[in-house]
């Protein structure tokens, strides 16, 4: 099966359990085997934040070591785009536009940014209005199994007919009505049934379907699609921590009611929450970071390894110190690949990497490995060859290449450059101050270099100087 056998956190059950995909369990031809993954994706009406990227990065690294055990042909992994929502229709009517150009200009947004962050494309990527037909399909099989109802134009899901509601979350009904806010609707039957499918006004988007024009629930949606794509029993689903409930909850009920005696999701995954400078990210609180506005001030790649630099369950704390430091690590692991190295792998991945990959998915863990033979390899890899490969395979694997050192050495060189005239005009009259035995006026000037971060050596054969890592090169003009 594979060298590697993978352990994984399943959220359903609590415990991190070896991962055995459902096909490899059963009696068929091997070539016929397929591991199959949901993750649930974006909502098309906005930016994405670096909340919506952290579940697309950290599953894309689980997308790619699955690829590598078990072949890249074997894997199907699914990602939604969900194109029909409350939240759509509310910003395309107060932008007087068509939900249809909300959507599509969205989505484009979203896979833009998720390339830039080195995330493969998904195998599939259902959009939920292509899928509305299934999605009635599997509400009527539901209210012909006594597990939904229709009331005033819509149809609700009964909680009371799954008695394993709330098994994910490990709450009861009871303490999900107290602790969630909860729709209070008198048609109703319990106030924690929710909607599959919702009647439409004239203005509104909807579907002809046997409870009047309408369109779905958030909820049906990943069920139905899920079940089409990667059938009624498939390997893993994951997304963020946020949608353990109501989401996956609800997803779990409706797809094993529609499906007796399958089981959905086998193992379950949630990726934690970020905070950023230690709090909820909030447009109110002017936090709000999209990662377009990241894109225009950090390299793709360091947004990546921050992503990546905490276990992918727990909670990522945003900060600015983090990224430097982010940026420092990534820097100082390329210089140890080979000078030649432009992203590809150039050997297997060292096995103490794979193996920290596979104990859960510890990105942190392997790169504290990628660190080590880093260490080893030296600048250039002039200390251990082989190491210095080793690095390169690994961070190519992981989704990262030569361009955020190429793009800084780019950026210093072009500092140098810019601010080349006005050091070499002072470094000159610094030389004729000492000439002059104007003491004063040189060390006014050492003093200035200091101050603007210009490293200045002198030498038998001359000055030498070079810009610092804080660098301003404000001081230096205001000093003219």
């Amino acid at each position: 099966m594979t060298e590697h056998p993978i352990r994984l956190r399943n959220s359903l059950t609590g415990r991190k359990e070896a991962f055995v995909p459902i096909d490899w369990t059963r009696d068929m031809p091997d070539e016929s085997r397929r591991v199959r993954m949901y993750v649930c994706g974006p909502t098309v009406y906005d930016r994405a934040h670096i909340g919506n990227a952290r579940p697309v990065v950290v599953f894309d690294v689980l997308f790619r070591l699955l690829r590598r055990l078990y072949g890249p042909e074997r894997v199907i992994y699914a990602r939604n785009i969900t194109d029909i929502d409350d939240k759509i229709i509310d910003r395309a009517r107060l932008a007087g536009r068509p939900i249809e150009d909300i959507t599509r200009e969205t989505a484009a947004w979203f896979a833009e940014d998720m390339a830039a962050l080195g995330a493969l494309a998904p195998t599939l990527q259902p959009r939920a209005t292509e899928w509305v037909g299934r999605m009635i399909a599997m509400i009527e099989t539901l209210i012909a199994r006594g597990h939904a109802y229709e009331a005033e134009g819509h149809v609700l899901f009964s909680v009371d007919s799954w008695p394993q509601y709330g098994a994910l979350s490990r709450r009861s009904v009871e303490d999900m009505i107290a602790g969630a806010r909860v729709e209070v609707a008198p048609y109703k039957k319990n106030p924690m049934d929710f909607v599959l499918w919702k009647p439409s006004t004239p203005e509104q988007p909807g579907w002809d379907s046997p409870w009047g024009r309408g369109r779905p629930g958030w909820h049906i949606e990943c069920s139905a699609m899920a079940q089409e794509l990667l059938g009624a029993d498939f390997d893993i689903h994951g997304g963020g921590a946020d949608l353990i409930f109501p989401h996956h909850e609800n997803e779990i009920a409706q797809s094993c009611c529609a499906a007796p005696g399958s089981g959905f999701a086998h193992v379950w995954m949630h990726n934690g929450m970020i905070r950023v400078d230690g709090r909820k990210m909030s447009k109110s609180l002017g936090n709000f970071i999209t990662v377009k506005d990241l894109r225009d001030e950090i390299h793709p790649q360091v947004i990546r390894l921050t992503l990546l630099s905490v276990h992918y369950r727990k909670t990522l704390d945003w900060t600015a110190q983090r990224v430097a430091e982010m940026a420092e690590w990534l820097a100082s692991a390329i210089a140890a690949t080979p000078p030649d190295w432009n992203g590809e792998e150039l050997g297997p991945v060292p096995e103490q990497v794979m193996r920290r990959l596979c104990n859960d998915l510890d990105t942190h863990g392997a790169f504290v490995e990628i660190g080590l033979l880093r260490t080893a390899a030296g600048p250039g890899g002039r200390d251990d060859a082989e190491a210095s490969r080793q690095v390169a395979s690994a961070l190519a694997f992981l989704g990262f290449d030569r361009s955020w050192l190429t793009a800084r050495e780019g950026a210093a060189a072009r500092r140098r450059e810019r601010a080349a005239p006005l050091v070499e005009r002072l470094l000159e009259e610094r030389r004729a101050a000492r000439a002059a035995r104007d003491f004063a006026r040189a060390d006014a000037i050492r003093d200035l270099f200091k101050a603007a971060g210009v490293l200045v050596k002198d030498t038998p054969q001359g000055a030498e100087w070079e810009l610092g890592p804080d660098f301003d090169p404000a001081k230096l003009e205001n000093a003219q």
